[in-house]
C-alpha cells in the first residue's frame, strides 16, 4: 500500500489537488446532469473540474520551481522545507490562487473561495513545514464561513449547507482525532454526505427535479479525495453513496423543465446573462461593487482578497456588469455566457439543442485586441496573458462552446502544444473531430485563418492552414524583466530583446531600432507580406516607421498592421 501522509503538509495539498481532479474527472457528468440550481445549465460538474484543475496546476508549479531551486542550491532534508520542498504555506497559496483566477460558474467560484478560506489559516505561519488535525478543523470552518459571507442572499440547500455541515461535522470529530488529519476528513466527508442528501428537502427546485445540489455533490468530491489523501482509501459506494437522483416517491415527478423548476431565464424572466470576471481592485471599491451588481441582478459571489477577485454574477444587462468592474478596478479574463443562446453545457432543460456547425477554429491569442479580431474571422478564441498560460481544460470548454462537429485548434504557442494535445484528445472522446496545428505565434495563427475556408473538406483545409502557418516566419519584440543570458549575449533588466522564432537574436536600447533589425533580418530571406501586432505600449511611431521600411526597400512586399491591445505582446511581427 502507498505511503500515505499522516500530517496535511506540501505533498498532501499537491496529492489532494490531484484526486480531487481525478474525482471531478469521474463525477462531472453525472454533476452536470443534476445541475438545475441557481441556473438548468448543465455545467456545474465541468466548472467544478477546471476550477481544480487551475489550483492543481498552480501547485505544481510551485513543486516544479522548488525542484529547479533544489538542483541548483543542492537537496534538502525531506522532512523540512527548502529547496526542492515548498512549505504548506507556499503550496496552499498557490492553490487558492490558482482556484481564484481559474472558477468558473457559481459553484466554482464558490469552491474558490473554500480553498482560500483553508490556505488563510494553513498559511497564517509561515514557516510551518505541516498541521495536524486539529489546524484541518480550523480550516475546513473558517473555509466555510468565509464562502458563506462571499455570497451576497445565502441559499440552504446548496454547497454552503453541505460545506458548513463538514465544518460542524469536522469539529465534532471524536476526542482522539485531534491529531488525525483522516479521521477529521472522514467526519468531515460524511457530514457532507449527509447535507447533502438531504438538499432536496431544503430547496424546492431540487425536490421537483428530483435532485440534490449539483455544486454540493461536486464538494462532496473533493472531500472523498481528502479521505483518500489521508488514509488511501477511497470512501466505497456502499458507505457514501449520496445518489445525485432522489426516489421518486420522495421528489414528485422525474426532472421537469426550466419552467417548472422556476429556473430558466426564458419561462420566469430571470437573468439572461452569466458574466464573470477577475477585478484588481481595492477592498473599498468591491464593497462598492458588491452593492452595485446586487442591484443590478442575482447570484452574485465575489470572492478573494489582497488586490485580486473572482466576481460572477447573473444579470440582464452584461454591459452594465462590466462597467461597474472598470469603476471598481480593472476587470480582466471577462466570460459572459447568454443562458438563453443555447451554447451553454447540453443539460438545461426546456430548450431544444442547436444544431452544431460543421467546422469551427479555436484559438489562443494574447490581449483583447487579437481576440477581437480573431473573432471577427470567425473563430472562438481563449485569451492568454503573460503567465497566465489556459489550462486544458479552458481549451476543451472553448472547444464545446464553439459547438461544431470539426474544430481546428491554433495553441499559437509552443509551450501550449502539449496542453492543447491534451484537449483536443478530451474533446475526440466527446465526439468531436479536432485537427491541432501547432501554431506558436499569433501572428501564425493570423495566416492560417487567412486561408480557412469551411466549406472545403476537412482535411484539405486543415492541410492549407498548416501550410499556411508554417510558412510564416515569427518574431517578437519585448523588454528584459531581468538579467539574463540569451543567444545574443547578456542582457539587463530593460534592455529591448528582439527575438526570432523565439530565440533572442537582437539585444537593444529602442524598441523601433531593435524592430527595424529584426525585421531586416527576416525579410533577407524573402517575404510577401509583413503583419504587425501592435501592443498598448508599443511607441506611437513605430508602424509608420516599420511600414516606411519596408516600402522603401522590399519591393512588392505588403505590410498590414493590428492592434493587439492592452496585456497584448509589445510587438509581435510576421513574415509570408
Amino acid at each position: 500500500m502507498p505511503q500515505v501522509p499522516q500530517t496535511f503538509d506540501a505533498l498532501a495539498v499537491r496529492t489532494w489537488c490531484g484526486l480531487a481532479l481525478q474525482a471531478l474527472g469521474r463525477a462531472r457528468a453525472e454533476i452536470d446532469a443534476i445541475n438545475v440550481y441557481p441556473v438548468a445549465d448543465g455545467d456545474t460538474g465541468t466548472n467544478l473540474y477546471l476550477t481544480v484543475e487551475s489550483a492543481a496546476t498552480a501547485v505544481e508549479a510551485v513543486f516544479a520551481g522548488h525542484d529547479a531551486m533544489g538542483a541548483v542550491g543542492g537537496g534538502s532534508d525531506a522532512a523540512s522545507a527548502g529547496p526542492g520542498r515548498p512549505t504548506l504555506a507556499d503550496a496552499v497559496q498557490a492553490m487558492a490562487h490558482g482556484a481564484l483566477i481559474g472558477a468558473r460558474g457559481n459553484s466554482g467560484t464558490i469552491l474558490a473561495q473554500l480553498l482560500r478560506g483553508m490556505a488563510q489559516v494553513l498559511a497564517a505561519d509561515s514557516e510551518t513545514a505541516h498541521t495536524d488535525g486539529q489546524g484541518l478543523r480550523l480550516a475546513l470552518r473558517h473555509a466555510a464561513d468565509s464562502a458563506r459571507e462571499a455570497v451576497a442572499h445565502p441559499v440552504e440547500g446548496t454547497v454552503l449547507t453541505v460545506a458548513s455541515a463538514a465544518a460542524d461535522a469536522a469539529a465534532g470529530a471524536g476526542a482522539g482525532a485531534e491529531g488525525d488529519c483522516g479521521a477529521v476528513a472522514r467526519a468531515a466527508y460524511e457530514g457532507a454526505c449527509a447535507a447533502l442528501a438531504a438538499t432536496p428537502g431544503q430547496l424546492a427546485v431540487l425536490r421537483r427535479a428530483g435532485v440534490v445540489d449539483a455544486g454540493g455533490r461536486g464538494l462532496v468530491a473533493v472531500l472523498a479525495a481528502l479521505v483518500q489523501t489521508f488514509t488511501g482509501e477511497v470512501p466505497g459506494a456502499s458507505e457514501t453513496a449520496v445518489h445525485a437522483r432522489v426516489a421518486d416517491d420522495e421528489a414528485g415527478a422525474g426532472r421537469p423543465d426550466a419552467g417548472e423548476c422556476g429556473d430558466g431565464p426564458a419561462a420566469d424572466g430571470g437573468p439572461a446573462f452569466e458574466v464573470i470576471y477577475l477585478l484588481e481592485a481595492d477592498d473599498a471599491a468591491v464593497g462598492r461593487l458588491r452593492s452595485r451588481l446586487d442591484g443590478l441582478g442575482e447570484s452574485l459571489v465575489v470572492v478573494g482578497g489582497d488586490g485580486l477577485w473572482n466576481v460572477h454574477v447573473h444579470v440582464d444587462d452584461a454591459g452594465a456588469a462590466v462597467e461597474a468592474g472598470v469603476e471598481a478596478g480593472r476587470p480582466y479574463r471577462i466570460w459572459i455566457t447568454h443562458f438563453a443562446a443555447g451554447d451553454v453545457h447540453t443539460g438545461g432543460a426546456g430548450r431544444p439543442p442547436r444544431e452544431p456547425a460543421q467546422r469551427a477554429v479555436v484559438a489562443v491569442v494574447p490581449g483583447e485586441g487579437l481576440a477581437g479580431l480573431y473573432a471577427e474571422a470567425g473563430a472562438t478564441t481563449v485569451l492568454a496573458r503573460a503567465g497566465e498560460p489556459p489550462v486544458s481544460g479552458e481549451l476543451v470548454d472553448a472547444v464545446r462552446r464553439a459547438h461544431a462537429r470539426e474544430v481546428v485548434l491554433l495553441p499559437n504557442d509552443a509551450e501550449l502544444r502539449h496542453t492543447a494535445a491534451a484537449a483536443a484528445e478530451q474533446a475526440r472522446t466527446e465526439g468531436v473531430r479536432v485537427a491541432l496545428i501547432p501554431t506558436r505565434s499569433a501572428v501564425q495563427g493570423i495566416a492560417a485563418l487567412a486561408v480557412h475556408e469551411p466549406e472545403r473538406r476537412f482535411d484539405e483545409d486543415v492541410v492549407a492552414m498548416t501550410s499556411a502557418a508554417g510558412a510564416t516566419r515569427y518574431a517578437e519584440v519585448a523588454v528584459a524583466e531581468r538579467q539574463s543570458w540569451t543567444m545574443a549575449g547578456i542582457c539587463q533588466a530593460g534592455d529591448v530583446l528582439g527575438l526570432i522564432e523565439d530565440d533572442v537574436a537582437v539585444i537593444g536600447s529602442d524598441v523601433t531600432e531593435t524592430a527595424e533589425i529584426i525585421l531586416d533580418r527576416m525579410l533577407a530571406a524573402g517575404g510577401e507580406m509583413v503583419t504587425l501586432v501592435l501592443g498598448d505600449e508599443a511607441p506611437e511611431s513605430i508602424a509608420a516607421h516599420l511600414e516606411s521600411r519596408v516600402r522603401e526597400s522590399y519591393l512588392a512586399v505588403d505590410t498590414v498592421v493590428y492592434r493587439g491591445g492592452h496585456q497584448g505582446p509589445l510587438l509581435l511581427i510576421g513574415v509570408e
